[in-house]
C-alpha cells in the first residue's frame, strides 16, 4: 500500500513536490506515495487523524507521536515575503513602538505555525499580547476589524504586489513587516515554516523503507532546484506574480536544507511557545533514518 502524503498547496513547496509532479520520476514514486494537497493546518489534521502517513506539517504541529524526516523544510534566513504582518501606524511611531501598541491582530488560520511565531514576537520581544481573531486572508476586511493584519503563503505574496489599493482601501498608514525578518532580528536564528514528518506507525508498518523515505525527498528537493525555471513557467499561469517574482521568492526567500541552524530554531520556537503557554513542551524532537540530525 503507498505511504498515504498530505502536501501543501502553496506555491513555496514547489520545489519540495518537483519529482512526484514530473516525470520520469512521478510514475516511479506512484508506487510508494498516494500524495494529497490541501492547507498545512489540513495536512497535520490528517496526520493526527491518522488519515495520512506522512505531511508537510507546521512546526508547532510536532508532537511526540510524528518523527521529522530529516534534509527537508520550508525556512528563511533573512526576509521570507509570505508571511506578511500589516499593522496600522496613524501616527508614524517605530516598528516597535507599533507592534507595542496592537491589541488585536485578524490571522488566517492557514498555518498554526504562522500564527505561533507571531504571538511569540508580540508576547516575549514587544511586551504585547493582543487578541487574535481568525478571519478569512483579506487584508482590507482584516484591517477594518483589527490593529494588524497576519496573511500566510499566496495571500501575503499578493498583498505585496497590492501595496497601493490595500492601503488606499484601508485610509491608515500601515508597516508592512515580514515576521521571518523579525523572528531572525529577535532571535539571530532562521525562521522555520515546516518539515516533512512521518507518523511512528507508518515506519512501524514498512509501507517505506526509511533510507529510501529520505532519499525520495531530498532528490525531489535537488530536481526542484535544478529546474526553477520550469516551476516558475509553471506557476506564473496559476498565481497573480511577476515570473521574476515567483523565481526570486524560490531560490532567495525560501530555504530548503534542514541544517542545524534550522533545528536550532525550532527547539527555540518549542521552548519560547511553552514559555507562554502556547503549545506543550517537547523534551526532544525525533527524527528518523541515517542521517540524524542534533535533536
Amino acid at each position: 500500500m503507498p505511504l498515504r502524503v498530505a502536501a501543501i498547496s502553496f506555491l513555496n513547496p514547489a520545489p519540495l513536490l518537483y519529482n512526484f509532479e514530473h516525470e520520469p520520476a512521478a510514475t516511479r514514486l506512484r508506487e510508494r506515495y498516494a500524495v494529497s494537497y490541501t492547507s498545512p493546518a489540513e495536512c497535520a489534521a490528517q496526520l493526527r487523524a491518522g488519515t495520512a502517513d506522512l505531511g508537510l506539517i507546521p512546526i508547532a504541529e510536532l508532537t511526540h507521536d510524528l518523527a521529522i524526516v530529516p534534509g527537508c523544510t520550508i525556512a528563511s534566513l533573512g526576509q521570507v515575503r509570505s508571511i506578511l504582518l500589516l499593522v496600522k501606524n496613524p501616527t508614524g511611531m517605530s516598528p516597535r513602538e507599533a507592534m507595542a501598541q496592537v491589541k488585536s491582530v485578524a490571522g488566517d488560520a492557514a498555518s498554526r505555525s504562522s500564527l505561533a511565531y507571531a504571538r511569540i514576537l508580540f508576547e516575549k520581544f514587544y511586551a504585547s499580547s493582543p487578541q487574535f481573531l481568525e478571519q478569512r486572508a483579506d487584508a482590507v476586511a482584516m484591517l477594518a476589524h483589527a490593529d494588524a493584519a497576519l496573511l500566510i503563503g499566496d495571500p501575503a505574496l499578493l498583498a505585496r504586489e497590492h501595496r497601493l489599493e490595500i492601503e488606499a482601501a484601508t485610509g491608515v498608514p500601515l508597516l508592512w513587516l515580514d515576521l521571518a525578518e523579525l523572528w531572525r532580528e529577535a532571535t539571530g536564528l532562521p525562521w522555520v515554516a515546516a518539515v516533512w514528518a512521518v507518523r511512528n506507525e507508518a515506519l512501524s508498518r514498512e509501507l517505506v523503507n526509511t533510507n529510501e523515505l529520505i532519499d525520495d525527498l531530498a532528490a525531489s528537493r535537488d530536481a526542484g532546484l535544478a529546474h526553477v525555471d520550469q516551476l516558475v513557467a509553471e506557476w506564473t499561469p496559476r498565481i497573480a506574480l511577476p515570473a521574476e517574482t515567483i523565481r526570486t521568492y524560490l531560490t532567495k526567500n525560501i530555504h530548503y536544507t534542514l541544517d542545524e541552524d534550522c533545528i536550532q530554531a525550532i527547539k527555540r520556537f518549542r521552548e519560547l511557545a511553552a514559555e507562554i503557554d502556547l503549545l506543550p513542551p517537547m523534551k526532544r524532537l525525533l527524527a528518523i533514518g541515517y542521517i540524524r540530525p542534533k535533536l
